[in-house]
């Protein structure tokens, strides 16, 4: 939730909802599923940073005991590459968050739970009409 990108943009939003403790729990069940369906398929992150990720995988052959190589820092990475990164996940965060409020607006046009578009009555649950009677119903002869 602190780096941009989509998932910090669905935790800001169930942030205002429920708190940020629940937010967080959220985000954190969100990633575990992400992980799991990218292990299972053998994907890649499609919003990951590639200079993080190539850091990361430097580490872990340097870990596994493949030599160094010398004359290269293992963070030395352009800055303005990873501005330009960062501009790449803050703007799949507004993507995010703009197809979260078209969606939004088109779930407001229903009125009824369940309704189709159109088929929502605009009355009251309280009328009525809405509510069941307890009478039995009998059929017409």
């Amino acid at each position: 939730m602190r780096t941009p990108g989509p998932l910090r943009a669905f935790g800001q939003r169930v942030g205002a909802r429920r708190g940020r403790q629940v937010a967080v729990v959220a985000v954190a069940r969100k990633l575990a599923s992400l992980a799991w369906r990218l292990l299972t398929s053998g994907e890649d992150y499609a919003y990951a940073s590639p200079s993080r990720v190539r850091l990361k995988l430097r580490r872990i052959e340097l870990l596994a005991g493949e030599a160094p190589q010398r004359g290269r820092q293992l963070g030395a990475t352009p800055s303005s590459k990873q501005e330009q990164e960062r501009e790449l996940a803050l703007a799949a965060e507004r993507a995010y968050q703009r197809l979260v409020s078209d969606w939004q607006t088109g779930r407001s046009a229903k009125k009824g739970a369940g309704a189709a578009a159109g088929r929502a009555s605009g009355g009251s649950s309280q009328d009525p009409a809405a509510r069941q009677t307890g009478q039995p119903l009998t059929p017409a002869l």
